[in-house]
């Protein structure tokens, strides 16, 4: 999956921001373990077979086709999960002595590092090695990052989006497909991955026109340690005077390649939903209706955090989410005004939209925004600024509480 690893001394350069966010997990890790054990519980059962991550164990072993039907007759069914994660957990089982859910979390635990390199590959390209580290870190230090250790998707969905993502910006077109591909099986927002290929594909295909460079790379054309505008505008190389404008047969095959194979695999997945329950190409939706997932334009939401201020203490609780909707804007705001790589603008806005949009599981949306980490690159930049005594104190601060947080919110009654 490291793209970066052809590059000689790709994995020293990252090596960094892998060691800092290794550290990280495994405060959280030994925190949440020292919490659940006071608490009696049990703190792998809780990593390994709880909530999402026993509905991907059901569908690695049966297989789909497993279903809750509730007193008021909603039906949860297993369909609304899609499928990488649990066939991942399935070979692994196959291949090795671990169990399915013992697979989910080793499968956890390296998608995480390989999340950790995607990103840092991402914002190392678009503002610079320093800046890469801290968006690594400012990453795993998010109040909701043991996610990032348990048998969910959210890992493995984030460092095949993040790889992608660094595939577009560097122009690699089918590697960037194929792995959008294979994040549309991950999840639902796959689809956003799918979008971001097609924006940057899109986009370099018409400034090619006008340079003849075949290769449509975003290239982060800075001085080290620039930022903003010019330190990550969707470059092109000119060309000789008297070489063909437009970029050559065999590009143009490759950015179509990589065009038609992203959103095979969301696409897919849905289509087999929508055939095997009879519903058609919207099958899937009604599969989400029964589990109370859908679009209204953040309505649900907007009513969920409104009745939250009308008591005391859930005020306070209110504030804050008001507070963090609004502090995901300011980000993604900030983002545009730093310039942003329009495929990363375009794959955050549409994960953001999707979880402040969506109408249920209003407790899960910060586990939702977990893979839009270009949102953190404003964060990583200011952090970058500072002295690294200074960013030692301010991330071992945040570390800390995240760690504590994370065992508090897993030890809780509900799923995260």
């Amino acid at each position: 999956m490291p793209m970066t690893a052809a590059r000689p001394g790709a994995l020293r350069r990252a090596a960094p921001a892998l060691l800092g966010y290794a550290a990280v997990r495994a405060l959280g890790l030994l925190v949440l373990a020292a919490w659940s054990a006071a608490r009696g519980k049990s703190a792998y059962t809780l990593l390994t077979a709880r909530w999402d991550a026993l509905w991907y164990e059901r569908v690695a072993g049966p297989g789909y086709g497993y279903e809750v039907r509730l007193p008021n007759g909603d039906v949860h069914s297993s369909l609304a999960f899609f499928p990488l994660l649990p066939w991942l957990e399935r070979l692994g089982a196959a291949v090795t002595p671990l169990s399915y859910a013992d697979a989910g979390f080793v499968v956890a635990l390296l998608a995480s590092l390989a999340a950790a390199w995607g990103i840092f590959a991402v914002a190392d390209h678009v503002h610079g090695r320093r800046a890469g580290v801290c968006a690594v870190l400012v990453w795993a230090v998010l109040p909701v990052g043991i996610v990032q250790s348990m048998a969910y998707s959210e890992s493995l969905f984030t460092a095949l989006a993040a790889w992608s993502l660094y595939a577009v910006l560097t122009g690699r077109w089918v590697s960037a497909g194929v792995l959008a591909l294979a994040a549309g099986l991950t999840r639902p927002v796959g689809l956003a991955v799918a979008a971001a290929v097609w924006t940057g594909a899109i986009t370099s295909f018409v400034r090619s026109r006008g340079t003849g460079d075949g290769g449509g790379a975003w290239r982060a054309a800075r001085a080290p340690g620039a930022t903003g505008r010019d330190a990550c505008a969707p470059a092109v190389t000119g060309r000789d005077e008297g070489a063909p404008a437009g970029p050559s047969r065999a590009a143009l095959s490759r950015t179509v390649a990589g065009m038609l194979l992203a959103p095979l695999g969301a696409a897919g997945y849905v289509l087999w939903v929508g055939h095997r329950t009879g519903g058609g190409p919207l099958g899937y939706l009604d599969v989400q209706a029964g589990w109370h997932n859908g679009f209204d334009g953040g309505y649900a939401f907007a009513r969920f955090a409104a009745g939250k201020l009308t008591s005391f203490p859930s005020a306070l609780a209110g504030l804050a989410l008001i507070a963090g909707v609004g502090l995901v804007i300011r980000l993604y705001v900030t983002g545009v005004r730093q310039g942003q790589p329009l495929p990363l603008l375009v794959y955050s806005g549409v994960i953001t939209a999707l979880a402040l949009c969506a109408s249920g599981y209003f407790g899960s949306k910060p586990r939702l925004l977990l893979p839009a980490f270009p949102l953190l690159l404003p964060l990583a930049l200011g952090l970058a600024r500072l002295r690294p005594p200074r960013q030692a104190q301010v991330l071992g601060a945040v570390a800390v509480a995240s760690a504590l947080y994370g065992a508090f919110w897993l030890n809780g009654s509900g799923p995260p």
